[in-house]
């Protein structure tokens, strides 16, 4: 059986805040508000993999009123999100698609890294995972600098072996 999940995250650019990406901290004035460390192409992915099993959302698991979770890398809660995709519920990702839209900084040398962390975290290759940088031509609240959007969809596939 096939699920496919659609994830989505924006956080607000603000200064005094860094600006993690794919679990990699990228040299920029400018960093995202949230409160975890707000990596929104991680948070999109968990959303699509949340999705994809109709669990809920991010949120759901994951509450901004938890203290737990405060400034957590969220690395972290994707291995925690993965435990329950094949563990609890026998589902193998087949491929993630995602695109960050940022009008600076270019993400160009950073996107190996990203797919190598994702890949690592989620024990999948780094061929199943593919990350593209877009902006918005200065257009809108990314174009302003004022946030940072992450979407992806997601494909798993019931594990036959279990």
């Amino acid at each position: 059986m096939l699920r496919i999940g659609q994830g989505f995250d924006l956080h607000r650019l603000v200064a005094g805040r860094k600006l993690i990406l794919g679990g990699v901290d990228i040299p920029y004035h400018l960093g995202l508000d949230g409160h975890s460390d707000a990596d929104v192409l991680i948070h999109a992915i968990i959303d699509g993999l949340i999705g994809a099993l109709a669990l809920g959302d991010i949120g759901k698991f994951f509450p901004d009123t938890d203290k737990q979770y405060k400034d957590i890398n969220s690395r972290l809660l994707l291995k925690q999100v993965i435990n329950k995709i094949y563990i609890e519920h026998n589902y193998t990702i087949i491929n993630i698609d995602s695109t960050i839209i940022i009008q600076k900084p270019k993400l160009r040398n950073y996107i190996d890294i990203m797919r190598s962390n994702i890949a690592t975290d989620l024990n999948i290759n780094i061929n199943q995972i593919n990350i593209k940088a877009k902006t918005s031509d200065n257009v809108g609240i990314v174009g302003r600098e004022e946030a940072v959007i992450a979407e992806c969809v997601v494909l798993l596939i019931k594990d036959k072996r279990i």
